[in-house]
């Protein structure tokens, strides 16, 4: 009988855990369908087809990562581009899940681990990182949900009307994924010299294989490889620990 009351009250408890996260999630939500929203327009407007922009979005929550790769995509890249710029991009992911592995309930088996690894991005992971005690499985799936079919939802919007939106209207819904760069750069490059200074290295590398001679014949995606190398090992050396670690 006491056995039997304690699974009604650990179901009882997963579940008031589960709310909690999905609460805190769908703030998250709201900020990932117009981005996704974009990204449907841009890989359906890039020729791929809308099952398969979907179906990317549902298998991948990477943002930045998945609009770098799609686009490498769409222009045809080698493989070996697309997958070791994709990796670049999201390796953050994995520093992520390791201090998150920090606050995790003792114990979880490996395969709910995995699952909550799928759904770390940076705002679930500002979010679960705040979070007082340990975070159980049942508080970070309720977490997840909101902002995965957030994200997911917003690009099968962006797809399905790709085709019926003008495309002065299209390139205009572009300038989002430029908006969230802009929110998520600005404020930490105000709170940090060294973000500042990593982020304008990133710009001006980027800038000079652009713009620069010679510099300029080579593709996007190794740009993007060479300047995130160059400017996070810069940035590394020169302001190795935050200022306000040193005062």
């Amino acid at each position: 009988m006491a056995t039997q009351m304690q699974i009604i009250a650990g179901k009882k408890q997963g579940f008031t855990e589960f709310c909690h996260g999905l609460r805190q999630g769908i703030p998250i939500a709201l900020g990932y369908i117009p981005v996704s929203f974009t990204f449907g327009l841009m890989a359906v407007g890039g020729g791929i087809p809308v099952w398969t922009a979907i179906l990317i979005s549902m298998s991948n929550l990477t943002s930045a990562g998945q609009f770098a790769g799609t686009n490498l995509i769409i222009a045809n890249a080698p493989l070996l581009e697309i997958g070791l710029t994709t990796f670049v991009i999201n390796i953050r992911y994995m520093l992520m899940s390791l201090s998150l592995s920090q606050k995790i309930t003792p114990g979880m088996a490996l395969l709910k681990r995995c699952i909550m690894a799928f759904g770390i991005t940076d705002e679930t992971f500002a979010v679960a990182s705040m979070e007082k005690g340990e975070i159980t499985f049942n508080y970070f799936i309720g977490l997840v949900t909101c902002p995965y079919w957030g994200w997911a939802l917003g690009t099968a919007m962006g797809a399905l009307t790709s085709s019926v939106l003008p495309k002065a209207v299209q390139s205009c819904m572009g300038i989002a994924l430029y908006a969230m760069f802009i929110a998520l750069v600005v404020p930490a490059a105000k709170r940090s010299r060294a973000a500042f200074f990593v982020a304008a290295a990133a710009i001006g590398i980027s800038s000079f294989f652009r713009w620069g001679p010679y510099a300029n014949h080579i593709s996007s995606g190794w740009s993007i490889i060479i300047a995130t190398i160059i400017a996070s090992f810069a940035g590394a050396v020169i302001y190795p620990k935050e200022e306000d670690e040193l005062e």
